[in-house]
């Protein structure tokens, strides 16, 4: 019998490079040549399958793949039956989520969803869109836009709603927010067969584990120091971490070693406040995944 597979679809495009750094922390390293939506990965149980994010849940739905990463915004657009085991924050700029934005151009009349009613709107989320209008109980004509959706406003339309990360496009092309429709993260999801097959769903368990800790581990470094013991609690006091630290006794008596994992954000800061309070051998390290 040949070997059990699982079938998993990747979003290609703006989220690629950064599904791709989390799988590599993750241990599942991807490659792909020039042309190619076959990526090969060092895990012969997987099969992995470049798509666009909009079409993945609707392929997981229909069992062509077992599992899949996209964003709960295509999700619901596509209305997929799907199972999400693992929700992600992370997109291409930022690790914030998207958000699908109402936007019209800087002097457009319009200020709130209600100044739509009779207009035009170009969007590349049309379900979305209606379900946002029946909502808020406004009649309006919703066009599916191809791409370059940004410069069709004032010109083609009235209005767009576009996905966005920090702003800085829509800026660009002087328009403004009026409304945002949702947040939307990354969710890894699966088919209901494929999570009725024990090996299967063993496979994407220990997947979405090491995944999940690959995400925690982002943003965060680990610090180890040593420290005389009377001077430990002050120390513990001014010492923020995810967890309680780990405190080892050293062979020198009345020392102890320190160990904690903190945001990298806030090393510049505590170090100097570390090394003041008696800590020594202060070492920062990176960190590949943290499992809770």
């Amino acid at each position: 019998m040949s070997a059990p597979i699982l079938q998993v679809g990747l979003p290609s495009g703006s989220l690629q490079e950064a599904t791709f750094a989390l799988f590599a922390k993750a241990g599942f390293n991807i490659t792909l040549s020039r042309r190619s939506y076959k990526p090969s990965v060092d895990d012969p149980e997987l099969r992995i399958r470049l798509l666009r994010a909009q079409e993945i849940s609707r392929y997981v739905e229909h069992g062509f793949l077992d599992c899949g990463l996209t964003g709960q915004d295509w999700i619901e657009e596509n209305q997929s039956k799907v199972e999400s085991v693992c929700e992600l924050t992370f997109s291409k700029a930022t690790q914030e989520p998207t958000r699908w934005v109402l936007a019209v151009p800087e002097n457009s009349p319009i200020r709130s969803v209600k100044d739509l009613q009779g207009r035009r709107i170009a969007t590349e989320a049309v379900r979305l869109t209606k379900n946002f209008l029946e909502r808020n109980g406004v009649q309006a004509q919703v066009e599916f836009s191809w791409g370059a959706t940004e410069v069709k406003a004032p010109d083609l339309v009235d209005a767009i709603v576009e996905v966005t990360e920090t702003g800085s496009s829509l800026l660009a092309n002087n328009l403004r927010i009026v409304e945002v429709l949702m947040e939307s993260r990354p969710q890894i999801i699966v088919n209901g067969e494929a999570w009725k097959d024990p090996w299967k769903k063993s496979k994407i368990e220990r997947l979405v584990l090491l995944v999940r800790g690959a995400h925690a581990a982002r943003d965060k470094v680990g610090l180890k120091m040593n420290i005389e013991e009377i001077q430990l609690k002050n120390l513990l006091e001014a010492l923020p971490s995810l967890r309680n630290p780990t405190i080892s006794p050293l062979a020198q008596a009345g020392w102890v070693a320190v160990e904690t994992v903190i945001d990298e954000k806030v090393v510049r800061e505590i170090i100097p406040r570390l090394k003041s309070l008696g800590a020594e051998g202060i070492i920062e390290y990176p960190l590949n995944k943290v499992v809770y």
